[in-house]
């Protein structure tokens, strides 16, 4: 395997990125209103004296009136940037400022980095002491040893915020997990585990301890820095590296190796040699984690010792260590309690549920982003960074032990609540339909995939039945099924009902019905059996008419046009209904509905009307109330148009029907979402802004939810096939295993269909 990252680019891609659109990589955006001079005053002077006072009074309520509470500040010196060296507080800001992207777009926590410039241990902790004030947290990053461990204990004494030199605990953290699982596999103890650690910095050292906090024997681990084994007497070793140092008659690190179960490396490329991995303990435990390039790469360790599980620090081997894994959970975990401290407590914590994590079912978004099959196993010890979970699993971890150890200001009295609001943070999708997804839970339905021979579909039928939503009914050819769910990792995939149907034998009572239906509408008998077995979607389809399933979800693998013909076949729509798709567009701030998205071109005045109702009722199975705009390029008659009369036609179908909700139009987009322009019509009978849009025409609707899908920014779910008399749901052809699921539990749960 090459030894260059999988990920490549050039300097000038890599300037370019930095440089282009606005200089660096990051911005402030102001979290309040700031357009009027209303909100200025309220912003700063005179408003402002208000909390300032309050704070004065009780300076706990920092943390409700101010940023303090989300504000980590990300500092270094610049002594030990990356694996580059000393290159001064200046060079360091770039690597600083990806930190705070970082910490953002993991874990929600704003950051700010904070250059300093200097070199001497005392002023660097006066400087940063003085800014407790300003930060709930505090990140140390690319500072040298051994001042970085003195400065690190200076500021816990010190200040009563939590403060973690990351290249030190990260790692530390991040490995330690790993270590967890490689022992797992390997039936391995951590209080019987023979360790050799090759590096004496700030990473190594922290490693070290970490370990031997969690179980491993003092006298059981041999730490070798440039001059070989640190032994009880040897002479010219500091405080720090002292404090490892056994009674040893071994004095390199060939000699220290013999024997080992477990290397860790935080030292330099090439400085193990296949001839010292062959002297290992069977099934020997490899973490080379030299960056850039690793003491021994896993293709040269695994030469000589196939059994061996080997981590790097790199993304183009198996088994990353990789701090991104730990930090911003840790000081999620850390702020929402209000930690003190990040303590030894918390930093097992951490570890343990990494660790944990990486034993589960690795879910799709971790498969598309590495475009590979994570499973746990040798080459599988350590999550992906990518993983959805970490959010919630670490970060709730962290804050549980930081209770434990007594070290939170604000405890957190439901943990269930408190997982949601993390999963929340990230992804507002969730928060929108947390309760359809507990409902479901409670009620579990089965739900048939008609795609199941297809990867992307079958990733979401295994997270539907593992997240205990219910049980997947998969279509498709048994055996190409089976093997599928193993390449996918299921360790029974005999557990899952498949429906073939070439053998299936429900395809004569299929076959019977269908033709009753179809026999007036030009097709014969033959015709039918035919449809029923090689057309998915009407084997599918007769699936969930005959009640073997109670939802059908499909369309990856044909257009939605395409597919929802064949589901037709089968299927009518609700006596009174229309058949219609509606799109979910939930951003930070708001949540709109949009429809019809997917089927009807031209709607009439009787159509729009219906769309109307039962999107409404969508939103109110969603928990929002909602308020129709009928939308048009016309507002209230200006201009004029031809194409206004089915739009005022609806409007007086719902008059006469006294409808429970708001509705208005005919009403362009701004006045319906602006509440400035809708100020500008007072006999409008929206009493806020829109939240479900009905569309004019198809051509509109869906040009408009895939602009906003590519240009919003938010999250988009659907489009969701409203009207059916059974919960049928069309995915598109581009949806994700995510898309599909979620659209399984809105059909499941009666929320659409």
């Amino acid at each position: 395997m090459s030894d260059e990252s999988n990920v490549k680019f050039t300097e000038r891609e890599a300037l370019f990125y930095h440089k282009t659109i606005r200089p660096g990589k990051i911005e402030i955006i102001a979290s309040k209103p700031m357009a009027t001079q209303r909100d200025l005053s309220l912003a700063y002077s005179p408003g402002v004296a208000v909390p300032v006072q309050a704070i004065a009074d009780d300076p706990a309520t920092a943390y409700d009136y101010t940023a303090k509470g989300n504000l980590v500040a990300v500092i270094s010196n610049g002594t030990a940037i990356l694996g580059m060296g000393n290159l001064g507080a200046l060079a360091s800001k770039p690597v600083m400022e990806g930190k705070a992207v970082l910490f953002k777009r993991f874990a929600d926590v704003d950051s700010i980095d904070i250059e300093l410039n200097s070199e001497d241990p005392d002023a660097l902790i006066e400087a940063i002491a003085m800014m407790e004030p300003s930060f709930g947290g505090i990140n140390l990053e690319d500072i040298k040893a051994p001042e970085c461990f003195i400065i690190e204990q200076a500021l816990r004494e010190r200040m009563k915020i939590p403060v973690m030199h990351d290249d030190q605990h990260g790692t530390a953290i991040i490995a330690a997990a790993g270590l967890v699982n490689a022992c797992y596999l390997t039936g391995r103890e951590f209080k019987d585990v023979k360790v050799v650690v090759n590096g004496a910095g700030a990473s190594a050292l922290a490693c070290t301890a970490l370990i031997k906090s969690m179980g491993v024997r003092h006298e059981n681990v041999t730490v070798c820095d440039t001059k070989g084994v640190i032994y009880v007497g040897r002479e010219g070793v500091d405080q720090f590296k002292s404090a490892h140092a056994i009674s040893t008659d071994k004095r390199t690190l060939k000699e220290a190796l013999q024997g080992a179960d477990i290397f860790l490396g935080l030292s330099a490329a090439g400085a193990v040699t296949p001839d010292m991995v062959k002297d290992m303990a069977a099934k020997p435990i490899i973490f080379a984690m030299a960056n850039p390039d690793p003491e021994i790469t896993p293709p040269d360790a695994k030469a000589v010792r196939p059994d061996a599980i080997v981590a790097t620090g790199r993304s183009d081997y198996p088994n990353q260590v990789n701090n991104v894994l730990g930090f911003p959970f840790i000081f999620r975990g850390a702020l929402d309690v209000r930690a003190t401290a990040i303590n030894e407590e918390m930093k097992i914590a951490a570890a343990n549920a990494i660790a944990e994590l990486a034993r589960q079912q690795v879910p799709e978004e971790v498969a598309a982003a590495y475009g590979t099959n994570h499973q746990f196993g040798p080459e599988y010890i350590i999550p992906a960074p990518f993983d959805p979970r970490l959010m919630e699993v670490v970060s709730s971890a962290v804050a549980k032990a930081a209770m434990d150890s007594g070290v939170a200001q604000k405890p957190i009295e439901d943990f269930d609540a408190y997982r949601t609001s993390l999963k929340a943070r990230l992804n507002p999708t969730t928060s929108t339909l947390t309760s359809v997804y507990e409902q479901v839970k409670a009620n579990p339905k089965r739900v048939i995939f008609a795609e199941a021979e297809n990867e992307v579909v079958l990733r979401a039928a295994i997270q539907y039945r593992d997240f205990g939503y219910g049980e997947p009914v998969l279509v498709g050819r048994t055996e190409a099924v089976k093997a599928k769910l193993a390449e996918l990792g299921v360790s029974d995939p005999e557990s899952y009902e498949i429906h073939n149907s070439a053998i299936s034998p429900h395809v004569g009572a299929m076959v019977e019905v269908l033709y009753e239906r179809l026999q007036r509408r030009g097709f014969l008998e033959r015709d039918v059996k035919r449809m029923v077995n090689q057309d998915r979607n009407v084997f599918a389809s007769m699936l969930l008419k005959l009640g073997i399933g109670d939802a059908l979800i499909t369309g990856v693998t044909r257009p939605f046009g395409q597919t929802m013909k064949e589901v037709r076949q089968v299927l009518d729509p609700k006596p009174g209904f229309l058949p219609f798709g509606t799109h979910l567009m939930v951003n930070k701030n708001y949540t709109v509905f949009l429809a019809d998205t997917t089927v009807n071109e031209r709607p009439s005045a009787e159509d729009l009307a219906i769309i109307a109702k039962e999107t409404a009722a969508v939103a109110r199975r969603l928990g929002h109330e909602p308020r129709v705009a009928f939308l048009s390029y016309s507002t209230f008659g200006n201009p004029h148009g031809k194409w206004l009369e089915p739009i005022r036609g609806a409007v007086a179908i719902l008059d006469a029907e006294g409808v429970n909700f708001e509705y208005d139009g005919d009403i362009a987009p701004d006045a319906a979402l602006n509440p400035k322009v809708m100020a500008n019509y007072p006999f409008c009978r929206l009493s806020a802004p829109a939240n479900v849009l009905v569309m004019p025409g198809l051509q509109s609707a869906n040009i408009s939810a895939k602009l906003l899908r590519e240009l919003g920014g938010g999250a988009t779910i659907g489009p969701m096939l409203v009207g059916m008399e059974k919960p049928v749901q069309i995915a598109p052809m581009t949806a994700i295993a995510p898309d599909i699921l979620t659209l399984a539990v809105l059909a499941a749960g009666g929320v659409v269909g």
